[in-house]
């Protein structure tokens, strides 16, 4: 999956001629954290509530309400804009924009194209709902997982055993705890327990929530 294919395409951005005061009515009415400021159709950068709200207390300790207001009015995103922005482009695979997320601790990215126009953004909540989509939640189904050795063929040799009980894998998912590797299927049935008896019958071990009880007592 490409983040070109899940990233937010209607948003609301600035323009560095954007006064102030109204960005912050834009980040209040939409309940952001931050505006990308554009202009003609390259992004630029992006300011932050808390940048708005930094840019006021100098004013206000030294200017009367009148002086205020007519600062206020010309005041514009273009003097408080930060431009150390990152970006990534729309053929980034979803999970290295979602690795990038979380080691730099950012709460979205600019998708820009090669020619540094502004194509999307995409955040947290996007990760999360293509981690439901990824792991088949909605689609139904029976959760199985078992654990296995870190070798070729598994998913193979398992997607065998499924499929000659005639049964439909909906996803796969591998995960690794505790130098443990356990592989998730969500299978197209309503009861899996005949599933993990055909695992067990080979000799994998079938884990679930009771396995790791002992972990969170």
């Amino acid at each position: 999956m490409y983040v070109g294919l899940k990233m937010i395409r209607d948003f609301v951005t600035v323009t560095p001629k954007t006064l102030v005061k109204d960005a912050r009515k834009m980040l209040e009415e939409s309940r952001l954290w931050m505006l990308l400021v554009v202009e003609d159709g390259a992004l630029k950068g992006y300011v932050r509530n808390s940048d708005i709200t930094a840019a006021l207390p100098s004013i206000l300790t030294s200017l009367d309400k009148h002086e205020l207001h007519y600062l206020m009015s010309k005041l514009t995103v273009g003097k408080i804009i930060r431009k150390d922005i990152k970006t990534i482009s729309p053929e980034t695979e979803i999970e290295v924009a979602a690795d990038l997320m979380h080691q730099m601790n950012l709460a979205g990215l600019a998708v820009v194209g090669a020619n540094g126009r502004l194509l999307g953004y995409i955040n947290r909540s996007v990760m999360l709902e293509v981690l439901v989509e990824e792991m088949g939640l909605r689609e139904g189904g029976s959760r199985i997982t078992f654990e296995v050795e870190d070798r070729p063929g598994v998913i193979y040799e398992v997607a065998g055993i499924i499929a000659n009980m005639n049964l439909s894998i909906i996803s796969t998912g591998t995960f690794f705890y505790d130098g443990r590797r356990l592989v998730v299927l969500r299978v197209d049935t309503e009861d899996a327990s005949p599933i993990a008896a055909a695992l067990q019958e080979r000799g994998y071990k079938v884990v679930g929530p009771a396995d790791f009880m002992h972990l969170w007592q």
